[in-house]
């Protein structure tokens, strides 16, 4: 049995089933949260400047990373294109109405194509939302097309994103 608390209460896993603890996963301060912010904000960010902002060494940003990224916690380093200036100029949610027999086989459709960015599982009247992005409004036209015909999709609803008001 395992249980296990962060006394700054950020995280709280109970494993009874293994053996193994968990709790060096989820075991997250707040100089990890500080360095979580940071690297969302410039993941380009130094070791050295990161130290400098989070008044510690460098040897702990380099360890806090390292157990961050070993225990899945930080998935990737990353940039974002400006819309205007990269490829993809138009975005899109859509929403997706599934039959539940062919979802992972469709799951995997929509994985292959480039287009779809991500692609979340919700609750109410669709069952996936998809953000994808596309040059232009004949591109995602296309694409949409493209979706609707992968096989397990029921009924698509789709809403063009406009303007970016923020983004973290």
């Amino acid at each position: 049995m395992t249980v296990c608390m962060n006394i700054s209460a950020i995280f709280l896993e109970i494993d009874f089933q293994s053996e193994k603890s968990l709790c060096h996963i989820r075991n997250m301060d707040l100089l990890d949260q500080r360095l979580l912010d940071l690297l969302a904000a410039d993941s380009r960010s130094s070791v050295t400047a990161l130290a400098r902002a989070l008044g510690v060494s460098r040897v702990t940003v380099q360890q806090r990373m390292r157990r961050l990224e070993e225990s899945g916690v930080i998935q990737a380093y990353t940039v974002r294109v400006d819309p205007d200036r990269g490829r993809a100029r138009i975005a899109a949610l859509v929403m997706i109405s599934i039959d539940p027999k062919k979802a992972a086989s469709l799951v995997r459709a929509l994985e292959k194509n480039p287009a779809v960015r991500a692609l979340h599982s919700v609750n109410g009247p669709y069952d996936l939302v998809a953000y994808v992005h596309a040059s232009s409004t004949e591109a995602l036209d296309q694409q949409l097309d493209t979706i609707g015909t992968f096989d397990g999709v029921v009924r698509t609803m789709s809403a063009i994103m406009l303007s970016t008001k923020f983004e973290r």
